[in-house]
Order: C-alpha cells, then sequence, then structure tokens
C-alpha cells in the first residue's frame, strides 16, 4: 500500500474512530496483532484490536465531546506520523479521577506503522498530559 492510502487511514481512523467513537471500524483498520506500548506509567498496554475499542470508548466516556484536529501527517515507508490539536471536556471517570467538568485543550503525537495495508503498531505516542491535568486543576499551574 502507498505511503498515501497510510495517512489515509490514519485520517480515517481518527476522523471516523476518535471523533465519531466508531470503533465498528477497528478491525478494518488495525490488524489482529495490533500493540501499543503505554503512552505514560498507570496507561494500559494495548494489544489486538479489543483493547483499541475499550480504550477509545473509555476516552470517549470521560470525553464526551472529545476532538482530534490534525495538525499533519507524515509518511515513510511503513510509517505514519500525526500531530493533533486534542480538546475535550471532562464528564466522566478517567483512570480513576471523577469528572471534574473541566475542558482540556493539548498537543499530541502518534506514529503508527503498517503491515498487510492496516495498522499493527503504535511504536510511540506522545501528549502533553501535564498541561490537560493541570487545566483540569489536579495539578498545580508552574510559574
Amino acid at each position: 500500500m502507498s505511503t498515501q492510502a497510510n495517512k489515509e487511514i490514519v485520517r480515517r481512523w481518527i476522523e471516523e474512530g476518535w471523533n465519531g467513537g466508531d470503533v465498528g471500524i477497528v478491525d478494518e483498520l488495525y490488524h489482529p496483532d495490533f500493540t501499543a506500548q503505554p503512552m505514560l506509567a498507570g496507561h494500559p498496554e494495548l494489544r489486538g484490536s479489543q483493547s483499541v475499542k475499550d480504550y477509545v470508548l473509555g476516552m470517549r466516556a470521560a470525553f464526551p465531546d472529545l476532538n482530534f484536529t490534525i495538525k499533519y501527517l507524515i509518511a515513510e515507508d511503513d510509517y505514519v506520523a500525526g500531530a493533533f490539536r486534542v480538546e475535550g471536556t471532562h464528564k466522566g471517570t478517567l483512570f480513576g479521577i471523577p469528572a471534574t467538568g473541566k475542558t482540556v485543550d493539548f498537543e499530541a503525537v502518534d506514529i503508527w506503522r503498517f503491515r498487510d495495508d492496516r495498522i499493527v503498531e503504535r511504536p510511540l505516542a506522545v501528549a502533553d498530559f501535564l498541561h490537560a491535568l493541570q487545566q483540569m486543576g489536579l495539578i498545580p499551574q508552574m510559574g
């Protein structure tokens, strides 16, 4: 598959999966052997398509209006890297943290690897969770 086609798969995942909450497309877009390392301590390790569905549903339960804005997608060989603006209102429990009702707005970067025309790995994901936790009032602002 071409790098452009891989970018379109990621774009579709962000728009329909994350933003639209349609986890039904996971089986189509993700390889059965998918893995993702935890983004930070306490974050779940993802293995297989069901773990992706559960993670997205859990995040959308905590942030029902969760929205990713694609800033850019870059593809090379079997990889796609993307940078995003992430926004949402914390209206449900997130990793044991009760809803704060606060809105978050932070940046994130993900890299996906493809095999057999599907996403097989997320070897790197970085998000400004410190800023999000500060916006939720859980960590004091610095400076």
